[in-house]
């Protein structure tokens, strides 16, 4: 038997791996009893920030990192699948539906058995802790204790939810960038006077107080709006307001600067402000946000937050299976080991779990190599050269590079894309095979 703590996107996915590979879980989950400032719901595998699980091309790193996982067997790309929701050239999901749908795989799988209980120590092995960059401080500190080292932390922000009636489409329309797949978004333009406007306003609004805050010590790949502007004039127009594939059918021109909106549920009754996260307070985020033309009668049904996320020294703590470098039969994933995005900490579980079961089988476990995305973010945060460690999305600069040039991008990562897939497809028989030694 092998216990999973927590049962968001890495625990969910870890639980599903072992229980198919024939081992008996036990799933510890504090919901419904006690939840973090940033869960409301009861389910499983919560979404608290974006509905978009990002791009879906496998010439997009992400879109191969879903792939491998989709082809592994993955719970959580399998269930993100099945409740997809239209984004253009990504894959969004129905936030609840999904959820849902993961909440009931789980509990229904024979050997997966739940217990609705907060954990404040590090079980003993096998075991995989999974309880997230919003990790309760009991458990925080029972981590902290368990490694003798203290937590690295930074910030993570949720964007707000606008009700899709309450949005002008007579200042907006729908397009997806350069016209990719259908047109998904609603495009909200700024004129140069407009966006003069709003971010003066933006930048000098009032920040809610979240304790320890700085603007040095947000992670870039989840940084507030309002930090962003204050980081130069034209950051955000080459950021979440960049208007370039886009064309504003009311002049027939790229418009200045443009707020996208993407559906968050599978009616397309609500939207969310795509890289609208923010920790400014309420009554300022419907001030500033209602300077944008196509949202002044915007009705906003949740207004974004501010919330930490904390992440373990990995490198020096972790092996290439997520598992502690001291005692192998005690693993961890998702957010807190460095991993950064929804697939990747589904990724993290999935690996953590495959390996912990081949381990408890007394098997080797398989080796995903730096040629595919799981293995390569696996080697990432494992990485003991590593001095500043930082979490991470996947992206192809970490994973291994072609033997051969290739001159266009989109072509060099459709090859190392497809290199990967044919890794994946042998590892798949050999790990489901059972062709690997005995574990010593």
């Amino acid at each position: 038997m092998v216990k999973v703590v927590g049962a968001g996107l890495a625990g969910s996915e870890a639980a599903w791996q072992l229980a198919e590979r024939g081992i008996q879980v036990t799933l510890y989950e504090m919901k419904p009893h006690k939840k973090s400032p940033a869960h409301h719901a009861d389910t499983f595998a919560e979404l608290v920030c974006s509905n978009s699980l990002r791009g879906d091309r496998i010439e997009n790193a992400v879109g191969l990192l879903k792939e491998e996982l989709r082809r592994m067997g993955s719970l959580i790309i399998a269930c993100a699948d099945a409740t997809r929701v239209e984004a253009g050239g990504c894959l969004a999901v129905d936030r609840m539906g999904f959820s849902q749908l993961v909440t009931d795989k789980i509990r229904s799988h024979p050997l997966i058995t739940v217990v609705e209980e907060e954990l404040t120590e590090v079980p003993e092995g096998p075991v995989i802790v999974a309880t997230g960059p919003l990790t309760s401080d009991g458990m925080s500190e029972a981590i902290g204790q368990y490694f003798g080292t203290d937590y690295l932390h930074f910030f993570d922000a949720a964007a707000p939810l606008v009700t899709a009636e309450s949005i002008d489409m007579q200042q907006a329309w729908w397009q997806s960038r350069y016209d990719r797949g259908t047109p998904d978004y609603i495009n909200c333009a700024l004129s140069r006077d407009e966006y003069d406007a709003f971010l003066k306003e933006l930048i000098s609004a009032q920040e809610a107080e979240v304790h320890g805050f700085e603007d040095q010590n947000v992670f870039e790949g989840c940084m507030p709006v309002e930090v962003m502007g204050r980081r130069g004039y034209d950051t955000l127009r080459f950021g979440p307001l960049k208007p370039v594939g886009l064309t504003d059918p009311k002049t027939g021109k790229e418009p200045y600067a443009v707020v996208q909106l993407r559906q968050d549920n599978a009616a397309k009754s609500v939207f969310n402000l795509v890289g609208f996260q923010t920790h400014l307070k309420f009554p300022e985020q419907k001030r500033v946000f209602s300077m944008i033309p196509a949202l002044r009668n915007a009705e906003f049904v949740r207004y974004g937050v501010m919330h930490r996320n904390t992440f373990l020294q990995s490198p020096k703590l972790l092996d290439r299976f997520y598992a502690d470098r001291r005692n192998p039969m005690v693993a961890f994933a998702g957010q807190m080991t460095g991993v950064e995005g929804y697939v990747e900490s589904a990724a993290s579980g999935f690996l953590a779990a495959v390996a912990m079961a081949a381990k408890v089988q007394g098997k080797t476990p398989v080796e995903f190599p730096q040629e595919t995305a799981i293995g390569a973010l696996g080697l990432y945060i494992s990485d003991e050269r590593h001095t500043g460690f930082q979490p991470m999305n996947i992206n192809f600069s970490i994973i291994a590079p072609l033997q051969q040039r290739v001159r266009k991008k989109s072509e060099k990562n459709l090859a190392i894309a497809n290199r990967s897939l044919q890794i994946i497809e042998r590892l798949k028989k050999e790990e489901r095979g059972g062709a690997n030694e005995n574990h010593t």
